[in-house]
């Protein structure tokens, strides 16, 4: 069985970390440094806009000579936003991560954000399955197998 988006984030949780457009770069850092992240949405009214990633403040504040305290992350986020919903298989969502060059992945489920996935999280569920997957062909091996 193919796992799902659904899969993860019941094992996650839903927690997504944001801040508004509004908010400096600096808040942004912040935020990831604390919650040991590498991304944040940017939200406005509970509807995500974009998002802002470490990599966006390498490449759009420190290598432009900008000041993280006077930028604001509305100005650097990328957008629109790449999603996916809780029916995703870990397969897709590697394609659409590899295909776009990104590492995080805002869940949407209709209109209401679910949650986050990072590529962190799709390597642990790969890593979980061939484990599982192993364990099967070896007890088949051995003849522990059920039947």
């Amino acid at each position: 069985m193919t796992e799902t988006v659904r899969q993860i984030l019941k094992t996650k949780g839903p927690q997504v970390w944001w801040l508004p457009p509004e908010a400096t770069v600096y808040e942004a850092i912040a935020l990831m440094a604390d919650k040991r992240v590498g991304a944040v949405l940017v939200c406005r009214e509970g509807r995500p806009l974009g998002i802002v990633s470490e990599r966006d403040y390498a490449r759009k504040v420190i290598l432009m000579g900008r000041s993280s305290k006077q930028t604001l992350v509305g100005e650097i986020m990328s957008s629109p936003l790449i999603t996916v919903t809780p029916d995703h298989s870990v397969e897709e969502c590697m394609r659409i991560m590899t295909v776009n060059r990104v590492r995080h992945l805002p869940v949407m489920e209709g209109e209401q954000l679910a949650g986050v996935i990072s590529i962190g999280d799709l390597v642990n569920a790969i890593i979980s399955a061939q484990a599982a997957t192993i364990h099967q062909l070896s007890n088949y091996i051995s003849g522990k197998y059920p039947g």
